[in-house]
């Protein structure tokens, strides 16, 4: 008979956790969200002979105090879930600091199986760690592993079934640490109290419930005050006792004095010969701190970012240009393939203007953004991606926000190709609401990978030359904009105080080629994902409304008699020498409109044309309003949009249609390069997504900062639009 196990991956941020989870599981696993919030959860399985496991990949978090979302969800899925096991994942060359987790998982009541993972880098420290011992004296399995080559994760996944296995037969009971006189006292009072409250003591431990009392915990005071305001109350007392008391003898609060004495439980444990150091390693500089000195240097660390930041550009697009010139050529044999062998009609124009136009449109970035993801996977997989939130903590606080902050900023494309969506998301680990809803709403300001396509299509069109340098002006702006909008909000409609700032920096390690290999194909799989499944369906909708409805029959044929008599006047100029340039420009003006006229009529073309008076100010006609409209949608429907509105208005010469979306817009008469930055600029502040503005209500909790992000992003967007636009008027054309 199969045998089925959950277990549940538990440990710091950077201790390997999450690699450990890919590794057993690999592709057999899928993302959830976790009941009643945002935070998502990995749900993988794999199987162990006959038995079959079901692993959870909880949140990396330090504690399970509930400061913040992912430490509320981390200790409901061990107490409402009840995995059979817990494995911990701990980063073997900070031991002590994981460990503090590992006791309030085992306070908990949870069974606990230890990895010692990253053994090789402690070896490297010169540290050797007694696993057999510190087993003995915690009375729980301890593995060593290194979980970015699989070593020992299949032997500790092996020990966490016969570890769950025993404790089935045998009830687990929680450890008991004591806390000193004064709080262990109050400790039995208030557990002698709950215990008089089965409803309770049926869903936690009397001791650990009553722990978290004494810490102050909110998520569990709140959750006793709704069962029993009785009892809130008799607890509520008590603690404020002890509270004065400790305040009045001792000078400090119940949260540090059981923060003093689990640490001190740990260095105990470690006097145990735990842990053993070679002679004078103490005297010894680590590398990464030797490498941290360089890269994280106050003077020389901002340029080495930035000196990356440029090479990331400059290597997209250096490699990236012959693979996209490939697949340009793909989708152009594409469109005339079909252009030949489908027969005239709405069909032909729906698969050629409308699919192959559009989505084709945003495909042909994928190599240029494969190479981004691949080398963005390096800066995150080697340690330096928390280098750039610990250096640029400083600038943050100028601007009112928290170190915290970088990494959102960051995830959402801060080094661009992220995703505004996991960004506002990660958002969540700031603590302070200030500083996370000023986080929410300037984070889609990043130049996100949805953002990428239109950046480079316009790129390609007016900037061939200087490509690296726009690009990488582009990102710093998005990152000026998003600081100087958080400055704004944090000293008007959301200010406050701020508050401190502390990280751990991981060791520097070098990527493997398969883990670098696994992200980037998962990043760009996602990305054609999107292409094929929101693009498709938006291009599909976008070429309806730019194709319906159709004029009438009569005056489809008198537009073509009068396209015809145009025709013939401009071809009278070519051997005519000495017509008038105005004149041969007012017929070619003349001839766009009239090849545009059945565009107008519709649905699209009327509402592209009805904001022109508006729009016209940023240099935008109806093609791009329409191309905009639809990038509320996802970003990369502007470039889709764009590639079906001119595909359907073509109006240039007959080899036109097989030219690139680039080539049409340089050799556009109503586009220029004041045109392209203002669009630019647009494109990069105006309102957010459809899915990033839900993950913000959901974030925030209110309607009312969605629709704050949604308006005051188009309205600074139009503003600044306007003014780069008329500016490079005067001094660029």
């Amino acid at each position: 008979m199969e045998k089925h196990f959950t277990i549940a991956l538990a440990g710091n941020p950077n201790s390997g956790k999450t690699t450990s989870f890919n590794s057993l599981t690999g592709s057999h696993q899928h993302v959830v969200n976790y009941p009643g919030v945002t935070v998502e959860k990995k749900i993988g399985y794999t199987k162990l002979d006959e038995t079959k496991v079901e692993l959870i990949d909880l949140p990396g978090t330090y504690s399970l105090t509930a400061y913040s979302q992912e430490e509320i969800v981390a200790r409901r899925v061990l107490i409402e879930d009840k995995p059979d096991v817990a494995l911990a994942v701990l980063n073997s060359v900070a031991l002590e600091r994981n460990l503090y987790l590992v006791l309030q998982i085992m306070e908990l009541g949870v069974p606990v199986v230890l990895a010692l993972n990253m053994i090789d880098e402690a070896k490297e420290q010169g540290m050797t760690i007694n696993a057999k011992k510190l087993s003995e004296l915690l009375g729980v399995p301890v593995i060593e592993t290194i979980a970015k080559t699989g070593e020992g994760l299949k032997t500790a996944l092996a020990e966490s079934i016969k570890f769950a296995e025993e404790k089935k037969a045998n009830k687990i009971t929680p450890l008991v640490i004591s806390y000193g006189t004064d709080i262990d006292l109050t400790l039995d009072k208030l557990s002698e109290k709950i215990n008089q409250y089965p409803e309770l003591i049926n869903q936690y431990p009397t001791r650990w419930l009553a722990l978290k009392f004494i810490e102050n915990d909110f998520d569990i005071k709140q959750q006793i005050a709704k069962q029993n305001l009785e009892l809130h109350n008799f607890l509520e007392t008590q603690v404020n006792e002890l509270t004065k008391h400790l305040q009045t003898t001792l000078g400090t609060f119940p949260e540090a004095v059981i923060a003093d004495y689990r640490y001190g439980f740990i260095s105990s444990l470690m006097r145990n010969g735990i842990v053993q150091r070679k002679e004078n390693n103490a005297e010894r500089i680590a590398r990464s701190d030797k490498i941290d000195q360089v890269l994280t240097n106050k003077l020389f660390g901002p340029l080495i970012l930035l000196a990356i930041l440029y090479l990331i550009y400059e290597l997209t697009f250096t490699l990236g240009a012959y693979p996209m010139e490939w697949l340009e050529a793909l989708f152009g044999w594409l469109g005339d393939f079909a252009t030949t062998h489908l027969a005239d009609g709405l069909f032909k124009s729906l698969v050629v203007d409308g699919i192959i136009a559009g989505v084709g449109g945003v495909l042909v970035f994928v190599p240029l953004l494969m190479i981004t993801f691949f080398l963005i996977a390096i800066l995150e997989d080697s340690g330096y991606m928390a280098r750039m939130a610990y250096m640029l903590d400083r600038i943050f606080r100028v601007f009112g926000l928290h170190g915290n902050s970088v990494m959102p900023f960051i995830v959402a494309g801060g080094i661009a190709g992220g995703c505004a969506v996991p960004g506002v998301m990660s958002s969540r680990t700031l603590r302070s609401p200030r500083e996370k809803l000023a986080t929410v709403l300037t984070v889609p300001f990043m130049n996100c990978g949805a953002k990428l396509p239109v950046f480079l299509l316009i790129i390609g069109a007016f900037f061939s030359q200087y490509q690296t340098i726009i690009m990488f002006g582009i990102t710093l702006l998005g990152w000026l904009i998003a600081l100087i909008v958080a400055r704004i909000l944090r000293s008007t409609v959301i200010s406050g105080p701020s508050t401190p700032f502390v990280m751990e920096l991981p060791p520097y390690r070098f990527p493997t080629l398969l883990g670098l290999c696994i992200h980037t194909i998962e990043r760009t799989w996602e990305y054609i994902r999107r292409a094929i499944t929101i693009l498709l369906a938006v291009s599909v909708l976008l070429w309806a409304a730019m194709t319906f409805p159709i004029l009438s029959q009569e005056e489809q044929a008198k537009t073509e008699t009068q396209i015809t008599l145009v025709e013939q006047k401009l071809e009278e100029f070519k051997n005519n020498t000495n017509a008038e340039q105005n004149s041969k420009k007012q017929l070619l003006l003349e001839l766009e409109g009239l090849k545009t006229k059945a565009f107008h009529h519709t649905y699209a073309g009327r509402l592209g044309t009805f904001l022109e008076p508006i729009t016209q100010y940023a240099g935008f006609d109806w093609r791009t309003n329409i191309a905009l409209i639809g990038g509320t949608a996802a970003k990369e429907v502007i470039v889709s949009t764009l590639g079906t509105a001119y595909a359907i208005t073509n109006t240039g010469d007959e080899d036109s249609a097989t030219q690139s979306l680039s080539a049409r817009l340089a050799n556009d008469p109503s586009w220029s390069i004041a045109t392209a930055l203002s669009l630019i600029i647009f494109v990069l502040i105006y309102a957010p997504c459809i899915v990033t503005l839900v993950v913000i209500r959901q974030e925030t909790g209110s309607w009312k900062w969605t629709f704050f992000s949604l308006i005051f992003n188009t309205a600074l967007a139009y503003v600044l639009a306007v003014c780069v636009y008329q500016v490079s008027l005067k001094f660029l054309n």
